[in-house]
């Protein structure tokens, strides 16, 4: 549609209100306002219009006031929950948001509580003018009103600029995941994500979620908060506080028992490794020649293992890499002696677990730098101070429920 259509039937732009679900209490905590005009056809979406920057942004600024002025209107008279209005950061830039904040103010003396609105931001909004945008932010905050940080990235999110800004609540598109299966390396990243929106006291977010599976991905990853259209699409008033209640309650107790079913799985599989190992132990001895000493464990786990190898409890690899090849036998790679493995993440702590439990322990799945392949890391104490580490391939795993 023509811009200048918009401006002109601009009393045919109404606002939509997509409900935003909290995962503890499955219900409705809030809404984001959409822009949508009313025609022949039947209600379009302005989504194009805000984001096309040929529009002289004094006309999509008109129009973003507009949809707010008719939102706040109706959320005067609504439950106490949230109402995100998405916000172009250099329009506030050129007041210093005062003329936002004015309107704020004015209906926060008609009964608005500030801490109820949310002003959304996108990520790619702030690659310029990053002090004032701080400065603001903070200003903003300062009267009780919150910022979200929209559509941060996976592949590009930049963790130490969304410390600097704190947001209250951070938002991860999820429309990046394509198909039914969801990639497990963004899993790393959304960790250190989960874990940096904790420590800041931010909430984390994911929207565009379409699809169960997307839903499941959003619960598997922390997030507190969930939107998109699986749960419900924009509609032009207020839905029921608890209208997917009864559906969430069903679909986490879904979840859970999958995710019991891994656990258990890991569990089982730690055990058969422990028993195992202990079975070749109570039958061998280290001696001078720990690569002799390797090959006979490697020999006899083939079932389970592509590569094996011993470290002390520094993290220095004390043996070669015994290396199954494909006709299976095992070989042995000098180049691993003497390597320091304390750089990994949580390998002191893993080290520490195993000499106070004096048990084996199973890793997360991570990517092999040499296979490229996702795998796991059984490592388990030796005597002496010594560790046997066992990689588990993709392919083992695989044929195991639960394990990946």
């Amino acid at each position: 549609m023509d811009p200048l259509d918009i401006l002109l039937n601009k009393d045919q732009v109404v606002p939509y209100y997509q409900p935003i679900i909290s995962a503890d209490k499955q219900m409705v905590i809030g809404y984001e306002v959409f822009a949508r005009m009313n025609t022949k056809e039947g209600p379009l979406s302005l989504g194009s219009f805000f984001q096309d920057e040929s529009i002289p942004l004094e006309y999509r600024d008109e129009i973003d006031e507009y949809v707010y002025t008719l939102a706040l209107e109706q959320f005067l008279h609504s439950p106490d929950q949230y109402i995100v209005l998405n916000t172009n950061i250099h329009s506030l830039l050129k007041d210093n948001g005062d003329h936002l904040m004015e309107k704020l103010f004015t209906y926060q003396g008609k009964g608005l509580s500030l801490n109820r609105v949310v002003l959304e931001i996108k990520e790619k909004d702030y690659n310029t003018n990053f002090t004032d945008i701080k400065h603001l932010i903070t200003y903003i905050q300062s009267t009780g009103v919150n910022i979200a940080i929209g559509d941060v990235g996976i592949s590009h999110t930049n963790l130490e600029r969304l410390a600097t800004l704190n947001p209250n609540i951070v938002k991860v598109n999820l429309g990046f995941l394509e198909g039914d299966t969801l990639p497990d390396l963004y899993r790393d990243v959304l960790h250190s994500l989960s874990l940096l929106t904790r420590k800041l006291g931010s909430t984390l977010l994911f929207e565009g979620i379409d699809k169960y599976s997307k839903l499941n991905f959003a619960w598997r990853n922390g997030a507190r908060y969930y939107q998109g259209y699986y749960l419900a699409s924009p509609k032009p008033s207020f839905v029921e506080a608890e209208f997917t209640k009864d559906t969430l309650q069903k679909e986490f107790h879904l979840f859970i028992e999958q995710e019991r079913k891994k656990i258990k799985a890991q569990h089982e599989l730690t055990e058969k490794l422990s028993l195992e190992l202990k079975s070749v132990l109570k039958n061998m001895k280290a001696n001078n020649n720990l690569d002799n000493f390797l090959l006979s464990i490697a020999n006899a786990l083939s079932s389970f293992s592509f590569r094996v190898y011993i470290c002390d409890h520094d993290g220095f690899q004390q043996t070669s890499n015994a290396i199954r090849t494909n006709e299976g036998l095992w070989k042995l790679e000098k180049s691993g002696f003497q390597r320091n493995w304390s750089w990994r993440p949580y390998f002191i702590e893993n080290i520490v677990k195993m000499e106070f439990k004096k048990r084996g322990i199973l890793s997360d799945l991570y990517t092999d730098i040499e296979k490229d392949e996702m795998i796991r890391t059984y490592s388990y104490p030796l005597e002496d101070g010594l560790f046997l580490f066992i990689d588990i391939p993709y392919s083992y795993l695989y044929e195991q429920e639960g394990l990946l």
